[in-house]
């Protein structure tokens, strides 16, 4: 009989969530807008502690597609975007009919390389073409090297629109991760550190700009006693009843990061007895990552396939990093600067399992296949 699945990194409830989502039919409030909305925001502006307004939508990825708006990003342009990351961090560029330029990662927190990002920069504007944006992303919840990126950015007058949707609750330098950008972007998707069913959310330094996307998220309907629209607008508001969700959600959010900081230890332990992989870890002080996902290098793409199938073999689900967005046959025909340590690591690595709600019952589990595997 096969054992019960392991995933890789399903949603964990607190237990209170019920009790606003409750709240929110008792009050008929099931609409997009409504009480649990705005003190959803307001939990997280306090969480991110450095004088931010937040915007609860409906995904992570229509937070970016707003950010790129607000940044005026036209038909045409083109946009600097790490490539080494999920499809949500590109395809709202093609949803403006604007061009990504994808940058290659640095081995230490394989992030957007700085170097890479540079020489992009660099080497666009000699063609005439004057990047919009800048997308760097905290990838598994590590801190990219933002004073590099940030330094950059300021250098040639570049936004920076922050991918920060896998690293609520990671810092750089004690800041937290999504509130480096200009704009930055939240994602609480069912398998992120904590969750709103669906849902995300965009980070602003002035309310102003938090209203304009407000705005645009509700249709852009105008101030008017009619329906007029002098804007395009969308439908991107998180709804009342998901919000609930993630205010129950915010009351276990440090508890599931230190649980989530645990598997990683447990992870240390067991591959400082294996030379040949390579876990993602931080680099120094400097870094503190949630550990969404713990993840690790092999040494051949032959290897990481064997331990893959050897986890699927026990109902454990593992899963390749993302493959580098240039790469991907739709952006084929996109720029890329770097090297080939993506490529690399999306050869050869793996993301293990790596839920709050692992049980010891299931590290057992997953440390018997890999004793199994490198036969320690």
């Amino acid at each position: 009989m096969q054992q019960e699945k392991i995933w890789l990194s399903s949603p964990h409830m607190g237990g209170t969530e019920q009790k606003y989502v409750n709240e929110a039919f008792d009050t008929n409030w099931v609409a997009p807008l409504g009480p649990n909305v705005n003190n959803f925001e307001t939990d997280l502006e306090n969480y991110l502690t450095q004088d931010v307004f937040v915007g609860a939508l409906s995904s992570g990825t229509a937070a970016l597609h707003l950010g790129l708006i607000l940044l005026d990003v036209k038909p045409g342009d083109e946009v600097i975007c790490q490539s080494m990351t999920f499809s949500a961090s590109a395809n709202p560029i093609a949803y403006l009919g604007a061009t990504p330029v994808f940058i290659d990662s640095e081995m230490e927190t394989w992030n957007m390389c700085p170097i890479a990002l540079e020489k992009a920069i660099k080497d666009r504007i000699s063609k005439g073409k004057n990047p919009k944006a800048i997308i760097p992303v905290h990838l598994y919840g590590m801190p990219a090297k933002m004073d590099e990126i940030k330094a950059i950015a300021n250098q040639y007058q570049i936004p920076i629109l922050e991918d920060s949707a896998e690293a609520l609750g990671s810092t750089y330098k004690n800041q937290k991760c999504g509130t480096f950008g200009d704009i930055s972007v939240l994602s609480f998707n069912g398998n992120k550190i904590i969750t709103t069913s669906g849902g995300g959310a965009m980070v602003t330094h002035t309310k102003e700009l938090k209203d304009k996307a407000v705005f645009l998220s509700t249709q852009a309907r105008d101030n008017a006693p009619h329906y007029q629209h002098s804007e395009i607008g969308y439908n991107y508001r998180m709804s009342n009843i998901c919000a609930g969700i993630g205010r129950g959600q915010m009351e276990v959010l440090d508890k599931h990061v230190n649980l989530r900081r645990a598997n990683h230890q447990f992870y240390c332990e067991i591959f400082s007895k294996i030379n040949d992989v390579k876990l993602l870890t931080e680099p120094n002080s400097d870094f503190y990552s949630n550990h969404w996902l713990s993840a690790i290098l092999l040494q051949s793409y032959e290897q990481r396939e064997a331990l893959r199938l050897a986890f699927e073999t026990e109902n454990i689900e593992t899963r390749p990093l993302w493959k580098p967005m240039h790469l991907q046959p739709v952006f084929q025909n996109a720029p890329y600067y770097g090297e080939k340590v993506s490529e690399n690591l999306f050869e050869k690595g793996l993301c293990l399992p790596s839920g709050s709600n692992l049980t010891d019952s299931d590290r057992a589990r997953v440390l018997n296949v890999i004793e199994n595997f490198f036969k320690l």
